[in-house]
């Protein structure tokens, strides 16, 4: 929900961010819909892969009540094909584009950990979220471009790059340490002007089945930061390799933990199941009322 800015700077910082001279309201969790253009992401890969089933797909999201929507047009997981700058933006311009004229009011995250894919995309098509799973590890330039783009990061945790992350990672304490490298990525970026800033711990990015457990229950020290959480755990493995399933069966295990993650602090829920989410939100939402 976009709403006026105050005239005067007094908001609660982690109750909004801004985006294209309004502010994004958190006071209730909001819902980011993923929308994948690879082929082989690890759930839904293909299946938008035309601009029509690309379109249509974003405006099933909206009707079903996404506030943001997540476009990425690069796998990251682990093993996946590396595009070049050029061919991500093959992907991307053509389907945001479009977007643009179909839902020009809709809030656009994009999915990317390079600088330059950022700034032609912000260039071309006006602000968009960007969505860094790197959090300015993988390209030097990221921090300085979102600050002269003056739009919205999240700021995500990784633990090495995607094609070998999840080859024996390991950790003293997974909670501090990953903590410790999104506090010295928040300290770059408030350096450099950069305000709003929303945090990801980075499930499944450099982590083993137990570092995401362990991480998941110790997701209220994140408020540690007073800045927006996001929280994305739908379909993956921890939840489907937990249960011995497969990720087209994983949508149950996906929204018991967006619960979890919602009573711990969580302001958005990254998803590719956007009707059930939201559904998720309402519930909670009721039953914080009788919290008071």
């Amino acid at each position: 929900m976009l709403i006026d800015p105050p005239e005067k700077n007094y908001f609660i910082k982690k109750n909004s961010i801004q985006y294209n001279g309004k502010l994004i309201d958190l006071s209730r969790p909001l819902v980011m819909g993923i929308l994948n253009l690879t082929p082989d992401s690890f759930y839904d890969g293909g299946r938008y892969a035309t601009i029509n089933h690309a379109v249509n797909h974003v405006g099933l999201m909206i009707q079903q009540g996404a506030s943001i929507i997540d476009i990425g047009a690069c796998s990251t997981r682990p093993g996946a094909e590396v595009l070049t700058v050029e061919e991500e933006l093959k992907r991307l311009k053509p389907v945001v584009r479009q977007i643009k004229r179909s839902y020009p009011n809709a809030i656009l995250s994009i999915d990317t950990y390079r600088s330059e894919v950022a700034k032609q995309i912000v260039g071309e098509f006006g602000d968009c979220i960007i969505n860094d799973i790197s959090g300015g590890t993988m390209d030097p330039n990221m921090f300085e471009t979102v600050a002269k783009l003056r739009v919205p990061y999240i700021l995500m945790h990784i633990k090495g790059i995607p094609g070998t992350m999840q080859q024996s990672p390991s950790y003293e304490n997974v909670t501090k340490e990953v903590i410790k490298q999104l506090s010295e990525g928040v300290y770059k970026l408030h350096e450099l002007g950069v305000n709003d800033v929303v945090i990801d711990p980075g499930f499944g990015f450099g982590k083993t089945l137990d570092h995401n457990f362990e991480l998941f229950n110790h997701l209220d020290a994140f408020r540690f930061f007073e800045l927006p959480l996001l929280v994305g755990i739908s379909r993956k493995s921890m939840i489907f390799k937990l249960l011995n399933s497969e990720p087209n069966e994983s949508l149950n295990g996906t929204t018991a933990l967006n619960i979890l993650a919602l009573q711990a602090g969580a302001n958005f829920l990254r998803v590719h199941d956007v009707k059930e989410a939201v559904e998720a939100v309402d519930l909670f939402e009721k039953i914080k009322q009788f919290a008071k």
